[in-house]
């Protein structure tokens, strides 16, 4: 198979707001562009269809990881880069889903959306620092909900110091250096 119909799933992790799925949705568009099957894994997303139910204790959140990761594994093993914008922020929910992958021989990436929670909170952009801030919602990851920074993960990407497409652009390299694309 070549590197175009060769699936892998790539995993942006980090906080909220800290631009995971603006970063994806730009690789998309290049790889799509590019001739790859693409297909975006959005968090929010899959909550809503998937995971539907599920409520943001440590179980359930390792749940839904496991859960996105099983779909991104499936799509992957059949020639798509799955892209997978997922807070994750437990990191042997995250290994378990890296294990997955191995046992099944299907590539998986790991990138740590390094944007520091200071710079999330500005962005906010679903309003969930200002809620968090107001007493009108707890367990907010990386506030006052734990985030395991990834130890090692493939990529680290320090957002807040680059733009979107720069961002994507090492993504893309990343990729095509491991034999992605």
């Amino acid at each position: 198979m070549n590197a175009t119909g060769q699936g892998a799933t790539i995993w942006l992790t980090g906080l909220p707001s800290a631009g995971k799925t603006t970063i994806a949705r730009a690789l998309a568009t290049r790889l799509t562009g590019e001739g790859h099957r693409v297909e975006v894994l959005d968090g929010d997303e899959i909550r809503e269809f998937l995971s539907a139910g599920l409520g943001f204790s440590r179980a359930d959140r390792h749940t839904n990881v496991q859960r996105i990761g099983f779909v991104a594994q499936l799509l992957a093993a059949h020639g798509v880069k799955a892209l997978v914008p997922v807070i994750a922020p437990y990191a042997d929910s995250r290994e378990a889903v890296r294990k997955r992958h191995q046992a099944a021989g299907t590539a998986y990436v790991e990138v740590h959306v390094a944007t520091p929670v200071e710079i999330c909170s500005e962005r906010d952009v679903k309003g969930l620092y200002a809620k968090q801030a107001a007493g009108e919602l707890s367990g907010l990851t990386g506030v006052d909900d734990p985030y395991e920074i990834p130890a090692d993960p493939d990529l680290r990407i320090a957002a807040h110091e680059q733009t979107v497409e720069d961002s994507a652009t090492a993504l893309h390299a990343l990729l095509r250096d491991r034999g992605l694309l």
